[in-house]
């Protein structure tokens, strides 16, 4: 079935076509005609399924039935981070372009004049994050008494960087009469507090179980000591002619100390967290979509809602602390339909994380051995690194430093 069952304007088909979708994902196809019918959505979506359409085409379409008079936002899109909110109005740009409505994106870190100067001449949907939003409204440079439509993106992530305190003073900054959309990866307790306080009689989608990794991802564990991950990876990369790779660290400063060790090894690299500039991630980000640099070492924070066309390869350096975390860092990777390699190089102290995340896809994730990197050994000096074995697997790595390798 096509996008044109929906019954959406000639200018909103033709710019989907241009966006080059074809057919309906599972979330446009439930949460589409729900928005259309001014009903509230709880939705269980992840990154990589095409949610910004979901909620985008709808939403335009609306707003185009109905024209403001005024210059304040009718919708307001709420995102946790300043990329997830940057490539939410790229896609809402790139969809409403044959229609007359105006967007714009605030966010912190860079300067708020050209932000005020934007929203004086009006806008018809405006994507924030919510700190930059707030900073507005106490400089009264923005009026969110007219907003019809509130979308909560990526709402778990919000509540785990602590914007919940945030969110409830935006929802009295807002009329009492609208419609509410919230989008989550997951469904934790406090999820499930705000979407009651906040959803009328919601249609609940949900287009797939959360926490499952996608089905082109191939995931491995790398067993290594701590203090041998940093060559293991530079050894992954060089032997396996990666051009493009994703490096995900647990801190900000273990991301620095990553790439600059890397850059020492010979290998194009750029750090992006919460510390950057606004421009040195704008910079990072477009050097590496370029491959300008080809590994891209990022923190959790920073890398949600990065959206990367065909990036081949994820590497967990640390794995995360929350075992829901790694289904979005994988995530990145095996996006519409494509296929992509995901590797965690997992020493002795992360075998908690490693099975809570077993538990948490219900399944253990293979192993692979690489001659020259193996966990401490009592005693023990590394050995210098060799070629890698990539096709001796175990499965279920339960951390033992005495297993016995598989056989060439």
């Amino acid at each position: 079935m096509s996008f044109e069952k929906f019954g959406l304007r000639a200018e909103l088909l033709r710019a989907v076509a241009a966006e080059g979708y074809k057919v309906p994902t599972p979330i446009q196809d439930r949460a589409i005609p729900a928005i259309l019918k001014r009903k509230d959505v709880l939705a269980g979506a992840q990154t990589g399924t095409g949610k910004t359409a979901a909620f985008g085409l709808p939403v335009l379409q609306l707003l185009d039935r109905t024209r403001g008079k005024g210059c304040s936002p009718r919708c307001l899109v709420l995102a946790p981070t300043r990329e997830l909110a940057a490539q939410v109005h790229a896609n809402i740009e790139s969809l409403g372009r044959g229609l007359s409505l105006k967007s714009t994106v605030v966010f912190g870190g860079v300067g708020i004049n050209p932000q005020i100067d934007r929203l004086r001449r009006g806008v018809d949907i405006m994507v924030a994050t919510p700190g930059r939003l707030l900073d507005h409204a106490g400089r009264k440079t923005l009026d969110l008494s007219r907003v019809e439509i509130l979308v909560l993106d990526e709402a778990d992530r919000m509540l785990d960087m602590g914007f919940i305190h945030d969110i409830r003073k935006v929802l009295k900054l807002l009329p009492k009469r609208r419609q509410n959309m919230l989008f989550s990866a997951t469904y934790s307790t406090d999820i499930k507090r705000l979407a009651d306080s906040l959803l009328n009689s919601p249609e609940i989608i949900e287009v797939s179980a959360s926490n499952k990794a996608a089905d082109g991802v191939s995931q491995t564990v790398y067993p290594v000591a701590r203090t041998q991950k940093r060559q293991l990876l530079s050894t992954l990369i060089r032997t396996g002619e990666w051009n493009k790779v994703l490096v995900f660290t647990r801190t900000k400063h273990g991301a620095n100390r990553l790439t600059k060790q890397l850059i020492q090894d010979g290998i194009g690299a750029a750090a992006i967290h919460g510390n950057k500039s606004q421009t040195a991630r704008t910079r990072a980000l477009a050097d590496f979509k370029s491959e300008k640099i080809r590994t891209l070492v990022a923190t959790d924070i920073a890398a949600r809602g990065l959206d990367i066309d065909m990036l081949p390869h994820v590497v967990n350096f640390d794995l995360p602390n929350v075992p829901e975390d790694y289904v979005h860092r994988i995530g990145r990777t095996g996006r519409a339909g494509a296929t992509g390699m995901a590797l965690s190089l997992v020493c002795r102290d992360e075998q908690k994380q490693l099975k809570d995340i077993q538990r948490l896809l219900k399944h253990d994730i293979p192993v692979t051995m690489m001659d020259g990197f193996e966990l401490e050994k009592a005693g023990a000096t590394p050995r210098p690194a060799a070629r890698p074995r990539t096709n001796s697997r175990r499965k279920g790595y339960q951390g033992r430093s005495n297993a016995p390798r598989a056989r060439r």
